[in-house]
């Protein structure tokens, strides 16, 4: 729904408070309440807000290395938060006592103050640069979807703090995959995730229990790109809310649990024109496809997928931003750990869904690699990046699909490790820098190597059990 300023003044014509929210690099919501009155007077110019949420990470630490966007040269400054209209809501499990009703609830992006410039970490700006190419080079659209996979453990902020983070004590035990009797174990929450994400403009097409102790599975009804960014935030946001007010804490971490399936966040991506007419299938089967998996699938989709293929080790660190992340990604866990493609194919990087098993204006690719960790926004800007360079390159597709029971095939092993990861993205020439950037790369390799270190200097309980009475 498109808004303008005098249709939003008059939504909140019996309001008193507004709360607003940016997305910092880790994909976390960074925002606060203001009175009404600051809301309207703000509303075209934007207001200044601490530029530190892009100078420290998901705990508030400043990075080792001070980088562009806020620093002690430049005083820690602020930036310039311009709010999206358009991303209007209001949050169903927040009432406002003046009138009853949600509190109203905005999205920001981040601005130079002086050059009034997006500031490129900025989750929305980047996405925003990727899809305004797409638009203005061909006048497309891509339409996404995404799955989010993640653990419900029976805590709360407090008690994580004092166990830890060990022996959690999960939601529901044992696996259960798609049960139809669990969920009313806990239905107030499970129901009530439902709900509020209906009500948030969060829609779900799916939710389900995942296999896995307490493990639930959301998909999220597909949308252009750039909306979707912003609701597969908001899910996050919208179950972290409701797991907090029942004693819940969902954990969106790629592998909390040694021994058990990881957190998952695969991503469905296609391409539309102005008519919406799917621009991956095609209209008559192939007669002499590249390969035989993709002879219902278009010129542009095979450049896409070429595209995807050939920066994938490029973009790892955006689609496993943590050191945890790389635990998910490990053979035979039904997690893909080489690049790889296939027709119907669980077990590649990319799994290609189209005719004869889908119908031709269903025909995307699901992205498989990127946990549930993963920050949407980041997620989809390196995606679509790559696949519009393979469109823009007319990219030859040279590797063959995954077999059927094969796991890995002959592609290039992804990384093993965040530190493997950020240096090929910083390559020199790299289709990361080529894509997103190198103001962008160079910001973000930083937040990463930030994490890095600290895992350096971290000494685990594994590290105490294994060594502390032996050596």
């Amino acid at each position: 729904m498109s808004y303008t300023i005098e249709s939003i003044t008059a939504q909140l014509q019996d309001d008193d408070k507004v709360k607003l929210a940016g997305i910092d690099a880790d994909g976390m919501l960074r925002g606060k309440i203001i009175s009404k009155k600051k809301f309207l007077s703000v509303l075209s110019s934007g207001f200044g807000f601490c530029s530190i949420v892009f100078g420290w990470d998901m705990h508030d630490r400043t990075y080792f290395q001070e980088l562009s966007v806020s620093n002690a040269a430049n005083g820690y400054r602020d930036i310039l938060a311009k709010i999206d209209i358009n991303t209007f809501r209001r949050i169903p499990w927040e009432q406002n006592a003046v009138n009853g009703r949600g509190i109203p609830f905005f999205l920001v992006s981040f601005h130079d103050p002086e050059t009034q410039e997006p500031i490129a970490p900025c989750p929305r700006n980047l996405l925003a640069s990727i899809v305004s190419k797409l638009q203005t080079s061909f006048g497309w659209k891509a339409m996404v979807g995404v799955e989010y996979e993640f653990y419900n453990f029976k805590e709360t902020s407090k008690s994580l703090q004092g166990n830890k983070g060990q022996g959690l004590e999960h939601l529901t035990p044992g696996m259960f995959g798609y049960s139809v009797t669990r969920p009313t174990q806990n239905q107030e929450f499970y129901y009530g995730v439902f709900d509020a994400c209906k009500k948030f403009n969060v829609d779900l097409e799916g939710w389900h229990t995942e296999s896995g102790p307490g493990v639930y599975e959301a998909a999220l009804e597909y949308g252009e790109v750039s909306s979707m960014a912003d609701r597969a935030s908001l899910f996050k946001y919208t179950v972290k809310s409701l797991g907090a007010s029942h004693g819940i804490t969902p954990c969106f971490m790629s592998k909390p649990v040694e021994g058990l399936p990881g957190n998952s966040g695969h991503m469905h991506i296609s391409l539309v024109d102005s008519t919406g007419t799917n621009l991956f299938a095609r209209a008559e089967k192939n007669p002499n496809p590249t390969f035989a998996d993709l002879a219902h699938v278009s010129d542009i989709g095979e450049y896409f997928l070429a595209g995807i293929l050939d920066g994938l080790p490029s973009i790892m660190p955006l689609l496993a931003p943590t050191i945890n992340s790389y635990k998910r990604l490990v053979e035979n866990f039904w997690a893909p750990v080489t690049v790889s493609w296939g027709l119907e194919h669980r077990a590649a990087s990319i799994r290609l869904i189209a005719p004869p098993t889908a119908s031709p204006k269903a025909t995307r690719f699901e992205i498989r690699t990127p946990g549930a960790d993963a920050n949407p926004h980041y997620v989809f800007a390196a995606v679509l990046g790559c696949g519009f360079r393979g469109i823009e390159k007319k990219l030859k597709l040279t590797i063959p699909p995954l077999g059927k029971g094969e796991e890995t095939g002959d592609g290039e092993r992804l990384a093993k490790n965040l530190g493997a990861a950020v240096d090929k993205m910083v390559e020199k020439g790299s289709v990361a820098r080529e894509v997103l950037g190198d103001v962008f790369v160079d910001h973000y390799a930083g937040t990463r190597r930030h994490e890095l270190r600290l895992w350096e200097q971290a000494v685990t309980d594994w590290e105490v059990r294994r060594y502390i009475e032996t050596v």
